[in-house]
C-alpha cells in the first residue's frame, strides 16, 4: 500500500496490484495506443521501494522485479481520483481476456 498526500489537502492509499497494472512503463503500457499489456499475476505483489525522481516523480520497485517507468505526481494523483473507474476498468479487461486476478498467464 502506498500512502500520498497532495498539496491540496487530499490524501489517498494506493495498492500495489494497482499501482502495478497501471504502471508508466512502456512494457505495461505500450509505445502507443492500444499497445497495453493486460498484467496478469499482480494481486500479490508488494513495493519493495520507493526512490524519489527529483521533485518531480518517483520510481516504484515491485516485488516481482518490475522497476521501470516513472510515477509523477500528476499520474499518482490522476490514478488516485479516478481509482474506482480504473480499477473497474482493469477487473473488466481480466473478465474478458478469461483471466482470474491472480492468474500469471503461463500454464503449469
Amino acid at each position: 500500500m502506498l500512502e500520498v498526500w497532495f498539496d491540496d489537502g487530499s490524501r489517498f492509499e494506493l495498492a500495489a496490484e494497482y499501482l502495478r497494472v497501471y504502471s508508466p512503463s512502456a512494457e505495461v503500457r505500450g509505445h502507443g495506443p492500444g499497445e497495453q499489456i493486460l498484467q496478469l499475476g499482480k494481486e500479490k505483489v508488494a513495493i519493495t521501494a520507493i526512490e524519489p525522481v527529483g521533485q518531480y516523480a518517483v520510481k516504484l520497485l515491485f516485488d516481482d522485479g518490475h522497476c521501470t517507468g516513472l510515477y509523477s505526481w500528476a499520474l499518482l494523483y490522476d490514478l488516485a481520483t479516478n481509482k474506482e473507474h480504473y480499477w473497474q476498468a482493469y477487473l473488466e479487461a481480466l473478465e474478458q481476456a478469461g483471466c482470474p486476478r491472480d492468474a500469471t498467464g503461463k500454464e503449469e
